[in-house]
C-alpha cells in the first residue's frame, strides 16, 4: 500500500500513519495545522513519524495544494482531515467548517476521479445521526444532525457516495463514535477531565452527566480504518463504536478511580448541538471488516491517563 493520509498530524491521523508505516506501508501525510488547537501538540504527534523513511510529510491545505503530485502512485487515501468540534461550529466559524469539511473533500474526490485507486476511506462521525435515530444507531437510520459540524460531516459523506455512484471512486465511510486515547485533542472530554484531575483543577461538565456515549479507543478505530482500506465494500458506510454505552457520570467515576484523585466537578447547562445519546450497532463492520473492539473503557482511560501525565511532565516550548 502507498497511502495518502490527510490530517496526518492529528489525533487519529498520526496514529493511523504510525500503524501503516509499522506494517510496512508507504505513507504521504498532509496537514495544514489549523489553529483549532496548539501546533506544538500536532508536531509532537509527528516526532517519531518524521524519522521513518517510509513517511513523507507535506504541510498544505487540501483546498489549494497541487494534488496530482501527492497522489502519484497512491493506492489508498485515508481522508481524516477536518475542522473538528461541535461547539465551535456555530456562527461565523461555520465557514471554516464548510471549507475544511466540504470544499476540501470535494476537491480531493475530484482529484482521485479516474485514478486506479483501491480505496478512499472517509472519516465521518456519529454526529450525522442527531437525536432522532433509535438506539442502537444503525447505518440505515434517519440522519438529522443537531450541530453545524454534523451537517458538514454528513455533506461530505454524501459527496463520497455520489462520486462512487457517478464516477466509480471506491469510497468507504466510517462513522466514528467518540474516539479517545493517547494523542486525543485537548478540547475533547476525556482529555479535559483527566488533565483537570492531574492538575487539581475544576472539571467543567455540560449537562446533568446522564447523557450517554459509545466510546471507542483509538487503536480500535484505527484497526477498523485499516480494515476498511484493505477490504471495505466500495460505497458502504460502517459504524465504528467501542461496544459499551455509558454515562458521563460513569466515566468520571472511572477517571477518579484511575487517577486516584478527588474530582471537583462544576456543572453547567447542556450546550447546543450536543447529542443526548449515542450507541453504535457495529454488526455490519463486524461482518464485512472483521471489526471487534478489544479495549475496555477502563483500560483505554488508563492508557490516556498515562500518556497525558507524561505529556504534562514534558517541558513546554516558548
Amino acid at each position: 500500500m502507498k497511502a495518502l493520509v490527510t490530517g496526518a498530524a492529528g489525533f487519529i491521523g498520526s496514529t493511523l500513519s504510525t500503524v501503516l508505516t509499522e506494517r510496512g506501508d508507504e505513507v504521504v501525510g498532509i496537514d495544514c495545522f489549523t489553529d483549532y488547537y496548539a501546533r506544538e501538540i500536532k508536531e509532537r504527534n509527528l516526532e517519531a513519524l518524521r524519522q521513518r523513511p517510509s513517511f513523507r510529510f507535506v504541510e498544505a491545505r487540501l483546498q489549494d495544494v497541487a494534488l496530482d503530485p501527492l497522489l502519484d502512485g497512491v493506492t489508498h487515501v485515508f481522508h481524516l482531515a477536518a475542522q473538528a468540534g461541535v461547539r465551535g461550529s456555530w456562527g461565523d466559524q461555520f465557514r471554516s467548517y464548510t471549507s475544511h469539511n466540504i470544499d476540501a473533500t470535494q476537491r480531493l474526490l475530484e482529484a482521485v476521479k479516474g485514478r486506479p485507486l483501491t480505496r478512499l476511506v472517509y472519516a465521518s462521525s456519529s454526529s450525522v445521526y442527531g437525536d432522532v435515530a433509535t438506539i442502537p444507531m444503525r447505518e440505515q437510520s434517519i440522519l438529522q444532525p443537531v450541530s453545524p459540524y454534523g451537517v458538514t460531516k454528513l455533506a461530505a459523506e454524501h459527496l463520497c457516495h455520489l462520486y462512487y455512484v457517478n464516477h466509480g471512486v471506491p469510497t468507504v465511510s466510517l462513522r466514528y463514535f467518540t474516539v479517545y486515547g493517547p494523542r486525543q485533542r485537548p478540547d475533547m472530554a476525556f482529555n479535559r477531565f483527566i488533565r483537570a484531575a492531574l492538575l487539581g483543577e475544576p472539571i467543567t461538565l455540560y449537562g446533568d452527566g446522564e447523557q450517554t456515549r459509545d466510546f471507542t479507543f483509538v487503536a480500535d478505530a484505527v484497526a477498523a480504518t485499516v480494515a476498511a482500506g484493505d477490504r471495505g465494500r466500495p460505497g458502504a458506510v460502517y459504524n465504528i463504536g467501542g461496544g459499551s454505552r455509558v454515562t458521563i457520570n460513569q466515566v468520571l467515576d472511572i477517571i477518579g478511580r484511575v487517577t486516584g484523585r478527588p474530582l471537583d466537578i462544576r456543572r453547567l447547562p447542556a450546550e447546543k448541538g450536543d447529542m443526548r445519546d449515542t450507541f453504535a450497532d457495529t454488526s455490519l463492520a463486524q461482518a464485512e471488516l472483521g471489526f471487534s473492539p478489544s479495549h475496555s473503557l477502563e483500560d483505554g482511560i488508563t492508557a490516556e491517563y498515562r500518556w497525558l501525565a507524561e505529556q504534562l511532565e514534558r517541558p513546554q516550548s516558548t
